[in-house]
C-alpha cells in the first residue's frame, strides 16, 4: 500500500463507523459520516448530499453487512484523502457480491468527512 499510516488510520476510522452503519442498518447515521455535498454512486442511480445516501442506505435491507479491505490510500492535497477498498457485502437471503470502492474524505475542522463515494462491480 502506498501512502502514510496516519492517511490509512484516518480512512479507516471513517471506514469503521460507515461499516458499523451498514451492518446495524442506521441509514441515517450512515449518512452523517458524509459531506452535506457528497456524490454518492451505490450500485444505484447517485445522489447529492446526506438525504440520498439516507435514502439509499434505508431500502438496503436488513442483515446487510460489509467486510473492507483498504487497498491504498493517498492524499489529494491537503485535508484530502483517496481510498480504494475492496468491499464484500453480505445478505442473509441471497449471495455475497464483490465490489470495488473508490471515496474521497475531506476534513472539516477537525473531523473526516467522506465526500465522494464510487461504488464498481467487476463482475
Amino acid at each position: 500500500m502506498n501512502g502514510t499510516a496516519e492517511q490509512e488510520a484516518v480512512v479507516r476510522g471513517v471506514m469503521d463507523q460507515w461499516k458499523s452503519a451498514v451492518d446495524a442498518h442506521e441509514p441515517e447515521k450512515a449518512a452523517a459520516l458524509f459531506t452535506e455535498d457528497a456524490i454518492f454512486q451505490g450500485l444505484h442511480p447517485y445522489s447529492v448530499g446526506r438525504e440520498g445516501v439516507a435514502r439509499y442506505y434505508d431500502s438496503q435491507p436488513r442483515g446487510l453487512a460489509a467486510e473492507y479491505a483498504l487497498l491504498e490510500t493517498r492524499s489529494l492535497a491537503d485535508g484530502v484523502l483517496l481510498g480504494y477498498l475492496a468491499v464484500d457485502f453480505t445478505f442473509t437471503d441471497k449471495p455475497g457480491i464483490h465490489v470495488t470502492l473508490s471515496v474521497v474524505l475531506k476534513r472539516e475542522g477537525a473531523r473526516w468527512y467522506l465526500t465522494h463515494y464510487q461504488v464498481t462491480r467487476l463482475d
